[in-house]
């Protein structure tokens, strides 16, 4: 009679619960070793506390990495409409709201952690929190797995799903990268992403709360590399919103590898840029009595005048509009629609959503999830070098490749 395999799942997280539910429903005997006194802990801080479980939206243009195609056989073998149906089975009513984010009907990403904690109690998985894994060792077919408390677990597979470094709140520190080097991964260059931008520049701490819909695009080398419209907000280190979320990725990459990257923000993006100085022509006619300052009031933000005429280099903001030159009516214009800064750096770990870079994907074997340097050591979620845009991306990739794993792990 075949024996079931025992299967180890190293971190609790979203990708582990659901290779620990794949793999259980196969037939193996699993475990998860949580090092927090809860499984989850990340799942209840998504979509601000919403959590935002897949997007209509996802393929693999969604997704970053040396190799995002990587994603594709994973996100084909437990897709959007599985995820949504994985979940509906489990008691989850979803909602579908602006860019193909999808929720709980109930608002509350509290929701998505118990009923897969029901799941999981169910099916009768092993859940030992508090368990700080410090090292795995391969033994013949075995794999003894060492807490940090000296306690040892010995399974037939291990899946490592321990995340990134991304949110350390949550647990995440980046241990899986170490005990996947043992096994004789590379890890490549590993960054914030989904994070917020620093920026160059004196001025932010008068501008902070300032908040608008507009357009943000990233520069290198004068070429717009990507950009993205919706709420952006000016803070004391430089800028934020969802626009800037999504930029940060690749504006984090030029910079660690030591490239310039600039950021060009369009406040008045609903026109184009002759519709804007014909609008701006009008209202210096009609204004031509007022200030300079006071022409503005009524079109943008109030804390936003002193500095766009700023950095317009507009001396002596009080004087009538009617002593403005064509050229600072032209280069008021310019900041309006054209404003750039230089970007200096990225927030730190605590404030990304996700880990940008991680375990080769080329190490890995994209149909089963499994290492291809060990065999029995399998990855899944954040901890691989695949990390998605902002909206529901990394938490589907986290559930596709979770499952995958689980499969592949369990067979």
């Amino acid at each position: 009679m075949k024996k079931n395999k025992r299967v180890i799942v190293v971190g609790g997280g979203a990708a582990g619960m659901m290779a620990a539910i794949s793999a259980k429903r196969l037939g193996a005997d699993v475990t998860i070793l949580e090092k927090n006194p809860r499984v989850g802990k990340k799942i209840l801080a998504t979509g601000n506390g919403r959590c935002n479980f897949t997007n209509i939206n996802t393929n693999i243009t969604c997704y970053n990495g040396n190799n995002p195609k990587f994603s594709y056989s994973a996100l084909s073998n437990f897709t959007i409409d599985d995820t949504i149906h994985f979940f509906e089975k489990l008691g989850i009513s979803h909602k579908v709201e602006g860019l193909g984010k999808v929720f709980p009907r109930s608002d509350q990403a509290s929701s998505i952690l118990d009923v897969l904690l029901y799941e999981l109690n169910g099916l009768g998985v092993s859940i030992i929190c508090d368990a700080n894994v410090e090292d795995i060792t391969k033994k013949k077919d075995k794999f003894i797995i060492r807490l940090e408390n000296g306690i040892k677990h010995s399974g037939d597979r291990v899946i490592i799903t321990t995340g990134g470094k991304a949110m350390p709140s949550s647990g995440s520190d980046g241990k899986g990268y170490d005990l996947a080097r043992k096994f004789g991964h590379t890890i490549r260059d590993v960054f914030p992403a989904l994070v917020q931008l620093m920026l160059e520049g004196s001025f932010f701490k008068r501008i902070t709360g300032v908040k608008f819909i507009g357009t943000a695009e990233l520069i290198h080398k004068n070429k717009s590399l990507m950009k993205d419209r919706g709420d952006i907000l000016f803070t004391n280190y430089g800028i934020s919103g969802p626009p800037i979320l999504q930029l940060s990725r690749k504006a984090g990459e030029l910079l660690n590898k030591g490239k310039e990257a600039y950021l060009k923000v369009v406040i008045m993006d609903t026109m184009s840029k002759d519709e804007l100085r014909k609008l701006m022509t009008k209202r210096f006619q009609v204004g031509a009595k007022k200030s300079i300052d006071f022409s503005l009031v009524g079109l943008i933000n109030k804390k936003l005048i002193p500095i766009v005429l700023q950095e317009a280099n507009i001396e002596d903001i009080k004087r009538p509009v009617a002593n403005l030159s064509n050229k600072e009516k032209e280069r008021i214009i310019d900041i309006l629609s054209d404003w750039r800064f230089k970007i200096t750096g990225t927030k730190s770990w605590t404030s990304a959503q996700v880990t940008a870079g991680g375990v080769d994907t080329k190490e890995i074997n994209q149909n089963t999830m499994e290492s291809k340097l060990v065999q029995g050591i399998f990855f899944a979620g954040e901890i691989m070098d695949i990390d998605g845009m902002c909206g529901g991306f990394n938490l589907q990739w986290a559930w596709s490749s979770g499952f995958t794993a689980g499969q592949g792990a369990a067979l």
